[in-house]
């Protein structure tokens, strides 16, 4: 068995500054004698790496801390918008890019309209949507994070397979490198969701374990386990919207029938809303004969008390949570977060939800899992995306 080599020179040198960084992100305001204390550095070796991040404006001098004696230590903080991350979300029917800052906090948002684009059309999209989110940048920019459905090898940026988007092995990453000249992460949407849930959402209560379910035009769980994204041996670690779950159910689009996305997405809770209306002759029928329902029609549909849209969204709520008592039993995760369009449905479909995946799962296992809507923000799979990014780069954790 070969021995790992010794560390060169630039790899001390970048660890050092990785260290020194974290430890200002973390602590800040800081003095260069505590950061020294808290990272086992010598003196000299922080002033010289403080004095670098100065240069690069990542850090700045805040002021003077209390003396202890002597003089009164210089504090050192984080800039927060000393670089800004490209993040994306390729998962709905819209295409969102931000300009997020070090801190997690968005700057700016494009949404551009899919309208059905698939393969090299949706690719265009996503090099447009970059291209005006550079162009409004107010800082340098750091790297593009990417959320997008699929099976995503995220250690090539390659998407294996995106079924929506009909992507096939599409070296994403490598292409929004060589077209930008920027380093990009590539995840799956729901593996963002997750780290975004993980790393911004725990309102003081993060535990180790969090299983992220994202309800959109897909379906797919992000799994944290011990702290860290776990994604599988193939990296499709969580496909839970292509489990069949109705015998001899509608065909889906990757090639098999029933899968959960089938009857649980928003598109099919919207398709469905659009026949029951048009069969009962509810107040959304008039619409449903008109075009094809979307599912903020079937939100307000089922806020109103329309008898199809009730209907079409509970349904996919028991349906969701048959398929969770899969999970509750396979993994035994305590919490477990729901986001997406569909959270617009409010407490009563999550109760239908929570309802059936206890009713179907072991009662010792069920009953301490606590299932929840995630944090409100359209932006969750944008800012999992940009956490990858910063940590990977910097080796920033944005968990506080």
């Amino acid at each position: 068995m070969r021995l790992p080599a010794k560390a060169t020179h630039a790899q001390t040198r970048q660890h050092n500054h990785r260290l020194v960084l974290r430890t200002v992100y973390d602590f800040g305001p800081i003095s260069r004698a505590e950061v020294a204390r808290n990272t086992g550095l010598t003196r000299t070796t922080v002033s010289d790496v403080v004095g670098d991040l100065l240069g690069d404006g990542m850090v700045e001098e805040v002021g003077r801390g209390p003396s202890s004696g002597g003089k009164a230590p210089i504090l050192l903080s984080l800039v927060g918008d000393a670089r800004q991350v490209v993040g994306l979300d390729l998962g709905e029917e819209t295409f969102s890019g931000a300009l997020v800052n070090l801190r997690g906090e968005v700057r700016r948002v494009v949404e551009l309209p899919v309208d059905g684009r698939n393969g090299d059309d949706a690719l265009a999209l996503v090099f447009r949507l970059v291209e005006e989110l550079l162009a409004d940048s107010t800082a340098a920019p750091l790297g593009i994070g990417v959320g997008t459905p699929g099976l995503v090898d995220t250690r090539t940026g390659t998407i294996r397979w995106a079924v929506n988007l009909d992507w096939q092995n599409l070296p994403l990453g490598g292409l929004l490198t060589e077209r930008f000249g920027l380093p990009a992460y590539v995840a799956n949407d729901s593996q963002a969701a997750a780290l975004a849930e993980y790393t911004f959402g725990s309102d003081g209560r993060r535990r180790s374990n969090l299983v992220t379910i994202k309800v959109g035009r897909g379906i797919g769980a992000g799994l944290v386990l011990n702290g860290s994204l776990f994604q599988g041996d193939g990296f499709g670690a969580g496909e839970i919207g292509h489990v069949a779950v109705v015998d001899d159910g509608a065909a889906c689009r990757c090639g098999r029938f029933g899968c959960l996305e089938t009857v649980a997405s928003s598109r099919a809770i919207a398709a469905r809303a659009g026949v029951l209306a048009r069969e009962l002759g509810t107040p959304l029928a008039d619409a449903a004969t008109k075009r094809d329902l979307t599912i903020d029609d079937v939100v307000r549909g089922f806020a109103a008390g329309d008898e199809a849209a009730r209907t079409a969204a509970l349904e996919a709520a028991r349906l969701l949570g048959r398929a969770i008592a899969g999970v509750i039993g396979v993994l035994n995760i305590e919490r477990i977060v729901l986001d997406g369009p569909v959270t617009a449905f409010g407490e009563e479909w999550l109760a239908t939800v929570a309802d059936e995946a206890r009713r179907r799962a072991l009662t010792l296992l069920s009953g301490a899992t606590e299932i929840e809507f995630g944090r409100p923000s359209r932006n969750v799979v944008v800012l999992g995306a940009s956490a990858l990014l910063i940590t990977r780069e910097l080796g920033l954790s944005l968990a506080r």
